[in-house]
């Protein structure tokens, strides 16, 4: 969806320059060593010109020389007297050096007790951020197979990601790579060796070489992503809430009526007498009909090929041309009971998905529940700009990433070549840990939903919050499916009453005794879930 994928082009020259992957004996670094990160930007590679290269260049011979000294000066300063001198040093024993390789380690992840996939760097006087890369990285550290050399940081190895995931968000599979030392003196088994160093929410499927031009972000083609929600939530507003009241007074002042006037789960009972508790009970005993399941795979089918989601991510130009995404395949799962409640599942396969892609979610939801025509979704995708909040974060995970390309280049490499041969490159596939996959998803992932949802009632705190709304930021929702002017969003504008997410919707864990029920309403200023004011570079990194 708009993300610059690796050409055929160079990947054939990778492969030309690689001469067959030729083995790579490089030793850990010395102390003078300095290993350099890679720029890696999802959306497009920056390369810089040759005029710009030439520019960088010294002038004159005497320009060559000079930095060369100044630094040779510095570095013998440095080994005299500086941290990390030889002096300071020549009585501790030196770890040997052993060979690094490339590889491509896959894991999986249940990210309720972390902040994100992406490592973060330690803030002084301030804990170390819990994330996923950085329990890895340690365990790494911890079994060799990352020298104490290169132990501090993670880019010393060029350490990458396919996808990052936000805070709290899970991953079946993820890719990471990185220069890793594979032949670990004394260690038969090293998946089983970091695994057990490895909390039990975070499991390494396996790992394997792959050729040395290869970066999981840069040379992955493609994600797969499941949002995985209550059917409830497809039930219309309740009747005399902010929402049915703004909804039906605009289709009258239009000469129409709402689909739901006459909905039956609402019309045998009087909604004004009925409490939260009591309409949640109804809620989980409720289940779609087909007719709802066909409903949501219209709408989903509008939002394949490639199209502009600017409505779907957070605030940009309409006109910015990153905005275009392609969406390959997007499959609505029946629904399947899991205790008292009807699930859906909603799988979403994509070139690359943008920061909050959450939003899609909101839109497939609520046009199926309003039976707002599905052409909404032609004007939602042209320049206006509407307010589109988030699904809750729980319902996200990503399956897997994809690597078609890769996998085309080394089939070719290849060649006749036998597994066994040094040479000899596997394919990136996560179906050979598909049943340890399947079961790991089960019990950390959709049962934590599950337990969460059972104590905490939070999809239902969101869909009650979002009926609870009076104002007009949802008008876009009507029986002409057409985004009419009171709905629209304008740069500078202030809006008289705007739809305030939640903060706590963005949550995936809770204590384990806290069974107390999310309430719909927004609790003060601070539980604002505000909107991030983002930079360019900074929105390219969290989007995968």
């Amino acid at each position: 969806m708009g993300e610059k994928r690796v050409s055929e082009a160079e990947l054939s020259a990778d492969s030309k320059r690689l001469k067959p992957d030729v083995e790579d004996s490089s030793s850990e670094p010395t102390d003078a060593t300095v290993l350099k990160s890679r720029d890696v930007v999802d959306q497009a590679t920056e390369v810089p010109s040759t005029n710009d290269t030439l520019s960088k260049q010294p002038q004159n011979s005497k320009d060559k020389k000079k930095p060369k000294a100044d630094r040779r000066k510095r570095y013998e300063k440095n080994e005299d007297t500086g941290p990390g001198s030889r002096e300071e040093k020549s009585d501790e024993p030196k770890e040997p050096r052993l060979p690094k390789r490339e590889c491509a380690l896959q894991v999986g992840f249940c990210g309720s007790n972390y902040r994100g996939m992406q490592y973060q760097k330690v803030q002084t006087g301030l804990p170390e951020p819990r994330t996923i890369e950085g329990e890895l990285f340690r365990a790494l550290v911890a079994v060799g197979a990352v020298s104490k050399d290169n132990a501090a940081d993670p880019v010393k190895v060029s350490f990458a990601r396919a996808a990052r995931t936000d805070a709290g968000v899970h991953a079946v599979g993820n890719v990471v790579s990185l220069k890793m030392i594979i032949d670990v003196p004394g260690v038969d088994d090293l998946v089983a060796l970091i695994n057990s160093k490895l909390p039990a929410d975070i499991r390494l499927w396996g790992f394997q070489r792959v050729q040395k031009s290869f970066d999981a972000r840069r040379f992955c083609d493609a994600r797969k992503y499941t949002y995985f929600f209550p059917s409830y939530l497809l039930i219309p507003p309740k009747p005399g809430s902010g929402l049915d009241h703004v909804l039906r007074e605009y289709a009258s002042s239009q000469g129409l009526e709402v689909e739901w006037k006459d909905d039956s789960f609402w019309s045998v009972i009087d909604p004004a007498k009925t409490s939260p508790q009591e309409d949640m009970v109804r809620k989980r005993a409720w289940r779609a009909a087909p007719s709802h399941v066909d409903r949501l795979r219209t709408i989903i089918a509008k939002f394949e090929k490639t199209h502009n989601f600017h409505n779907f991510t957070v605030a940009r130009d309409p006109k910015d041309k990153t905005n275009e995404r392609y969406m390959k395949e997007l499959e609505v799962s029946e629904p399947g009971v899991f205790g008292e409640t009807e699930w859906i599942a909603v799988t979403l396969h994509g070139q690359s998905f943008m920061l909050h892609q959450r939003k899609m979610m909101f839109a497939l939801v609520m046009i199926c529940r309003t039976g707002t025509p599905t052409s909404v979704l032609d004007e939602l995708m042209t320049l206006t700009t509407v307010n589109i909040p988030k699904m809750p974060a729980l319902g996200l995970l990503l399956e897997h990433p994809i690597f078609s390309g890769y996998n085309a280049k080394i089939a070719k490499h290849n060649g006749n070549l036998q597994p066994s041969n040094t040479d000899y490159r596997e394919p990136i596939d996560f179906n050979k840990y598909s049943e340890k996959m399947s079961s790991f998803k089960q019990e950390y992932i959709y049962d934590n939903m599950q337990r969460i949802e059972d104590r905490k009632g939070l999809f239902d705190a969101w869909i009650r919050s979002v009926d609870s709304y009076s104002g007009k930021d949802f008008l876009y929702l009507n029986p002409k499916g057409v985004i009419p002017a009171e709905a629209v969003v304008k740069k500078g504008e202030r809006r008289e009453v705007p739809f305030r997410e939640r903060k706590v919707f963005n949550l995936t864990s809770f204590a384990e005794d806290d069974n107390e029920k999310v309430e719909a309403d927004v609790q003060d200023d601070a539980d604002v879930d505000a909107e991030e004011n983002l930079t360019k570079r900074e929105l390219q990194e969290a989007e995968g």
